[in-house]
């Protein structure tokens, strides 16, 4: 009995609940403060000056612009120093810079960015229906920038319904040497209608009405059309004004200096 009562004396006495629940509170405030703390410490951190952006890098293709004229065009649009900046924001800012196509931002440690630029390669002229004519790249993708920036005055002309640039730089890029042996010279034109007609003029200022359906489609009466044309303007001597390739067995064509309509006979006098 006297070691059952030393033994129960030793056993520590279970503290009431409202004690634990005093120190649980007790601890999850410390554990705030400590992290409320550490985040003013980080905070207060990534604000010392040493972090402030001091320069801006600019690689890639920069031959539209030179690296100070497109920092100066995007710099004021950027926020915020090497922590807290927004790379996407950064990024569109630069990418809104004439000719630039697409941008890379990363930071450098511990206070620089660095930038590397993709500019739009011109592939044709974009003829809005607002008159605001704009440019198609290489990717077939429509963007603005100033006109008399291109030093290529060969560049063919598109005009179709909006989002159609993609396709009509695909076809042009099939058909432009698929016409090369009219020697009428380049597609100068070309347009694509709202029911998806396409039409061609060239250099020498002949059309060619190519008519619905899919690349291939088109791309088959053209290259049957090049191949026997020959045969009529050798006989005519006379070259390619109009032709019309919409006919399901044949074409139509319109010579320059050649007609089949009769003149008009003078009136008599009575």
């Amino acid at each position: 009995m006297a070691r059952a009562k030393a033994t129960a004396a030793m056993m520590p006495v279970p503290l009431p609940p409202d004690v634990r629940l005093m120190q649980s509170a007790a601890q999850a405030l410390a554990v705030l403060a400590g992290i409320a703390i550490g985040a003013a410490l980080v905070m207060w951190i990534v604000r010392l000056p040493v972090f402030a952006l001091r320069s801006i890098s600019v690689e890639g293709e920069v031959a539209r612009n030179s690296a100070s004229t497109i920092r100066a065009n995007a710099a004021p649009k950027l926020a915020g120093n090497f922590f807290t900046m927004d790379l996407q924001r950064a990024r569109a800012a630069f990418e809104a810079v004439p000719w630039v196509r697409h941008a890379v931002v990363r930071r450098i440690w511990p206070n620089r960015l660095a930038v590397t630029l993709e500019e739009h390669r011109a592939a044709a002229l974009w003829s809005a229906d607002d008159g605001n004519h704009k440019l198609v790249n290489n990717h077939g993708e429509v963007f603005e920038a100033n006109l008399g920036d291109v030093e290529d005055d060969a560049l063919p002309r598109f005009a179709g319904p909006e989002g159609s640039a993609p396709q009509m730089l695909a076809l042009y890029r099939r058909l432009q040497p698929a016409l090369q042996p009219l020697d009428e010279g380049d597609v100068e034109r070309l347009a694509l209608s709202g029911r998806g007609s396409w039409r061609a003029e060239l250099d020498s200022g002949a059309a060619i009405e190519l008519g619905r359906g899919s690349d291939d489609e088109v791309l088959a009466r053209a290259e049957r059309f090049v191949r026997t044309l020959r045969q009529v303007t050798d006989h005519y001597q006379r070259p390619l004004q109009y032709a019309d390739l919409r006919h399901p067995d044949g074409y139509a064509v319109r010579l320059k200096g050649v007609t089949t309509v009769l003149p008009k006979e003078p009136a008599r006098k009575r």
